[in-house]
């Protein structure tokens, strides 16, 4: 303890009795200990306490469990036909039925089945591709990099939109005559137009992924354990590996969840447009199409699919947003 001087102590009023060490049973009691949090479970506690993103994770679980197990407990198919045609709500038919007889909510559900695949495929291409790019013009730096962000600002450039609706018309007799070889019975089921789509859709959209990686790569980059990992000869491919990218995955968490609407919105916008699945397989957006002659008579068979598609992206919008607070380092307490 520090001593101080008499005159000192009467400067500050301050009796020489008070300055006592403190005994341990008053360290104790003024000691507030917090136990030792990781970054993910402090993370994982924080998106738990936000109220909002659970009821909309708990929403898109149940109607990712309705379009998978829908169809299969329903008695009837997509494409299956009936003499009810245009039917309203019912118990046979909870959704009704359509021009044709078929049954909207296995059609819907089917469609959500499409829908939600497009998003998850695209998701996954999206990330192989964008994290691959930027880890490469990060780590490398220099020229390199700078030629490769150049080339990421030029395609961001491109009006999006019309190229994927041109590339969706082009490639897809390639891709039909190219799914009839024998070899390629694996992917044949999912039809030129999804195939297509999943092309098209991961061609646009690693360009933002490619960029939230780069900087994320940019800013560990210069951290000492990486320098040291040089230092002591690591190449470069485990370095990328072990170090810079397991430091990054929060933000290419946020960056993928981010995909999987737009891809969503995209895929149903080019099913309206006649561009998408082809018929008979059911897309969200080719049932909002179909309905669109019948909207003023029957407009529940505009509501289902519109309204499916506004939940799905709504709920990954809300988790997005939740994750990107959530994983915010600076929000830590």
């Amino acid at each position: 303890m520090k001593n101080y001087s008499e005159q000192t102590l009467k400067k500050l009023n301050i009796s020489p009795d008070e300055l006592l060490p403190a005994t341990a049973e008053e360290k104790a009691a003024n000691d507030q200990m917090r136990p030792s949090v990781s970054y993910w479970k402090d993370a994982m506690r924080r998106f738990m306490r936000n109220k909002l993103a659970m009821f909309m994770l708990a929403l898109l679980i149940i109607i990712i469990l309705a379009a998978i197990f829908g169809p299969i407990l329903s008695p009837y198919t997509y494409k299956g036909q009936s003499a009810d045609v245009r039917q309203g709500p019912s118990f046979a038919h909870p959704f009704g039925t359509d021009k044709l007889g078929r049954d909207i909510f296995v059609r819907v559900m089917y469609g959500t089945r499409i829908s939600l695949l497009v998003g998850v495929v695209t998701m996954v291409l999206v990330c192989l591709i964008g994290i691959t790019y930027g880890a490469i013009a990060a780590y490398v730096g220099g020229l390199c990099d700078n030629l490769m962000m150049r080339f990421v600002d030029l395609m961001m450039t491109i009006p999006s939109m019309l190229i994927i609706i041109l590339l969706s018309v082009v490639m897809r007799d390639p891709l039909k005559a190219m799914l009839e070889n024998p070899s390629m019975v694996a992917f044949a089921s999912l039809g030129s137009g999804l195939i297509s789509i999943f092309i098209v859709l991961a061609l646009f959209n690693w360009l933002g992924m490619a960029r939230s990686v780069r900087g994320a790569l940019l800013m560990n980059r210069t951290q000492e354990y990486v320098l040291a990992s040089e230092a002591m000869g690591a190449r470069s491919k485990w370095v990328i590996k072990r170090h810079l990218l397991p430091n990054s995955i929060g933000v290419i968490i946020i960056s993928a969840t981010g995909v999987v609407p737009s891809a969503i919105m995209t895929e149903s916008f080019l099913s309206f447009i006649g561009l998408g699945v082809a018929a008979p397989v059911p897309s969200l957006g080719s049932m909002a199409n179909d309905a669109l002659n019948g909207i003023i008579s029957y407009p529940l068979n505009m509501v289902y699919p519109a309204v499916i598609i506004s939940l799905i992206i709504l709920c990954f919008n809300v988790l997005g947003d939740a994750l990107r607070d959530a994983l915010d380092p600076r929000m830590r307490k």
